[in-house]
């Protein structure tokens, strides 16, 4: 599959990031990428209608929220991971993002 990011700002937010979180990122996308939809925990969750948050952990917990859009991946928004659950700000920025791909 091929994955696209939805905007600069999330290239711009993962370019921002420790390198060693980087590097999560970018193996995290490749196993996104090679398995899909097949992507499951601890890589993967679904969090809402089309919605699915990318998990990688480390030093710093990151979430990218995408979805499938046909056979191409869209990145939609990321963020550092502060308490148990998605912050509302970045579920409605995912969501509002989402709504522009359709």
């Amino acid at each position: 599959m091929e994955v696209q990011y939805f905007d600069d700002q999330l290239e711009e937010f993962i370019k921002n990031l420790e390198e060693s979180t980087v590097a999560k990122v970018v193996r995290t996308v490749e196993l996104l990428r090679r398995f899909g939809h097949l992507l499951g925990m601890p890589h993967s969750k679904k969090v809402g209608s089309h919605l699915y948050e990318l998990r990688i952990h480390g030093k710093q917990k990151v979430r990218i929220l995408y979805t499938f859009k046909g056979s191409v991946i869209m990145l939609l928004h990321g963020f550092i991971k502060k308490s148990s659950r998605i912050p509302t700000k970045e579920l409605q920025t995912a969501l509002q993002k989402l709504a522009r791909l359709t």
